[in-house]
């Protein structure tokens, strides 16, 4: 890696490799990758070890993971700018995850919503990873110590604990890591689900028709636009109770950087499913590069470990560097 020069921030981001990429995602974070690479010093992981909550084959687990790297290959992070690498590859996770449980108090634990709600989804298997997960999540962070993690709403609560075990350990033994600030990207526009616009397009959504993937087959694409729930108005404008035009409206606006005005003007005088049917195309097009290098990438599965291999190199040492200096501040030989 190309450390660039070293008046950048550094921004890290771990991604689960259970994630196929959501058109929401892509919007909101995925496509602005390009961009952080040039104004930060980036870190991107695959959080393997995460995914050892839930019990999965042990074949699908490692073509998941493959699927990562090539996903976010794909998506435009650039080895030469960017550290790529695999959590599990860099022992020095699971090491610090261990120091830092000594640092974390039960309590705060217990308060994570996350457990709760994964509790209750899998009520056959509440592990004890699941419960300690935030402090894996905390010694991924603070071994890169980096100035920002890129968060959702619903990660705030880890960041938060993340932070806390920071400032507790500097506190105890003098200034050993860098406390991170959260990135909230630029107000993104919000993509809703297609089925029920009142709802965010989400991977959980009930309704499969609702979440457009990044590697949706330009058929699957047109075929969920198409069905994309609207009103009986026939115009295409966006107002309140117009949802799901305005979510449609959203999309291409956003795709195509023209304004709300703008993407009105030009259907001023169409009806809906001539509207679906540019949309849809739209996505198509958008995605088009990303699902074409994807199948690329995948194909050569001993050049995305040769990726994994070589992230994991780089990503050691900077992580051993942080180790050491809680070891030596722990008196731990």
């Amino acid at each position: 890696m190309n450390h660039q020069s070293n008046d950048l921030k550094t921004m890290l981001s771990g991604i689960q490799p259970t994630g196929i990429f959501t058109l929401g995602n892509y919007i909101g974070a995925v496509r602005n990758w390009g961009r952080l690479q040039e104004e930060y010093r980036c870190i991107f992981f695959i959080a393997n070890l995460h995914s050892l909550t839930i019990r999965l084959d042990s074949k699908k687990r490692r073509e998941q993971t493959l699927d990562a790297i090539a996903l976010l290959l794909a998506c435009g992070i650039d080895l030469k700018k960017s550290l790529l690498f695999v959590q599990s590859q860099v022992p020095q996770h699971a090491q610090l995850n261990w120091v830092l449980e000594c640092y974390t108090q039960f309590g705060e634990l217990s308060r994570m919503t996350q457990f709760k709600d994964k509790s209750q989804k899998h009520p056959d298997n509440i592990n004890a990873g699941l419960f300690g997960y935030p402090v894996l999540m905390a010694a991924d962070i603070l071994l890169y110590q980096p100035d920002f993690v890129p968060i959702g709403a619903d990660q705030k609560q880890h960041l938060e604990i993340t932070r806390d075990i920071a400032e507790r350990f500097n506190g105890l033994y003098g200034q050993t890591f860098q406390v991170p600030e959260p990135y909230i990207a630029p107000q993104g526009a919000r993509i809703m689900s297609l089925a029920d616009p009142t709802q965010k397009m989400s991977k959980s959504n009930s309704n499969p028709n609702g979440c457009i993937y990044i590697l949706d087959t330009p058929e699957q694409i047109m075929k969920k636009c198409k069905r994309a729930m609207t009103d009986s108005e026939m115009k295409v404008c966006y107002r309140e109770g117009k949802d799901g035009i305005n979510n449609l409206m959203t999309i291409y606006s956003v795709l195509t950087e023209r304004t709300l005005e703008e993407v009105e003007k030009e259907f001023s005088h169409k009806g809906y499913g001539e509207f679906k049917t540019t949309v849809g195309e739209c996505v198509v097009e958008t995605l088009r590069p990303v699902r074409e290098q994807f199948s690329v990438y995948r194909k050569d599965a001993s050049y995305l470990l040769k990726v994994a291999e070589d992230g994991a190199i780089a990503a050691s040492e900077y992580a051993s560097c942080t180790l050491e200096k809680v070891h030596r501040k722990l008196g731990i030989l």
